[in-house]
């Protein structure tokens, strides 16, 4: 099915390159129904790569979709054009009258931070409690999962000695929607300073577990009552994602460790394959159903 994506967006070179059908200005969707209305709260710093990512992730799925991107007020991009905000985003603000279908809440680079000490935290915090009126269906990835948490139930967050970092196999954990049609194990890209603990989870009622890795933790939980997903990890990410965040951190003088299970024989020189692109579809696809349900 088709995604509208705004005029101009370079997402929509990217998903047309890969046989995603973008739908043109005026025009119909091939259902000539009404598309489901997502919102994407883009926190990351290089938000056209996340732009792009989860396009095709939202465009590849069998629903008609209609983006609207948002961006914060109390906080300005350093690494993306003021240009690129100013003709395709918007604030809270301007869009606090509208309903939408569903809302993805992207993660941060400053998870190390305490929840109160990021400077958009009180823009945030009012994002997510209008998101329990006007939003049928909230997701939170990596940090904007962990912020749902804290926010809604006070789970918190812990810093980790070494950055979990690469590709970890993740087990399922409990059956849901969400995850129908996962095998018992899957491979999935994981990139966090902090990690949320079962122990945390465990006592808040109403949350369950779906995914989650020996190695490398939680990944997902369902709040099924209030149709909420916290989603800790990154089956959204390219092949390179995490090669470019590793070589990224090499050049500035970071002590970081080679991504786990990612590099063939854990060789840099090597080519990084896409092993997750299959389930990540399905999840985001399986996300977009949930969301049709809660209209």
């Amino acid at each position: 099915m088709p995604i509208e994506l705004p005029e101009g967006l370079p997402a929509r070179d990217v998903c047309k390159a890969e046989g995603i059908r973008v739908l043109e200005p005026g025009q119909r969707t091939r259902t000539d129904g009404k598309p489901l209305e997502v919102a994407l709260l883009n926190l990351m710093p290089e938000k056209i790569k996340t732009e792009n990512q989860l396009a095709r992730m939202l465009g590849a799925s069998a629903f008609d979709v209609r983006l609207t991107l948002l961006g914060t007020a109390s906080h300005q991009s350093r690494n993306t054009a003021p240009e690129h905000i100013q003709r395709f985003y918007k604030t809270w603000e301007q869009v606090r009258e509208r309903r939408f279908d569903g809302l993805i809440i992207t993660g941060a680079p400053v998870e190390t931070l305490p929840f109160e000490q990021v400077d958009y935290w009180p823009e945030l915090v009012k994002v997510m409690d209008w998101s329990e009126t006007n939003a049928g269906s909230t997701l939170g990835l990596c940090w904007g999962a962990q912020c749902m948490l804290w926010r809604f139930h006070g789970v918190p967050k812990y810093t980790l000695e070494a950055k979990m970092f690469g590709v970890f196999a993740h087990r399922a954990m409990a059956s849901d929607p969400i995850v129908a049609g996962f095998p018992d194990e899957l491979a999935i890209p994981t990139s966090r300073h902090t990690e949320t603990r079962t122990a945390d989870i465990a006592r808040v009622p109403g949350l369950k577990l779906l995914l989650d890795s020996p190695e490398a933790g939680l990944c997902l939980l369902a709040e099924p009552a209030k149709r909420r997903y916290y989603m800790l990890n990154h089956l959204e990410y390219d092949a390179t994602t995490l090669n470019d965040e590793y070589q990224r951190d090499v050049a500035r003088g970071d002590h970081i460790q080679l991504p786990k299970n990612y590099f063939d024989n854990d060789d840099p020189a090597q080519p990084p394959r896409n092993r997750w692109r299959a389930h990540g579809r399905l999840f985001y696809g399986n996300w977009l159903a949930e969301v049709a349900r809660s209209r």
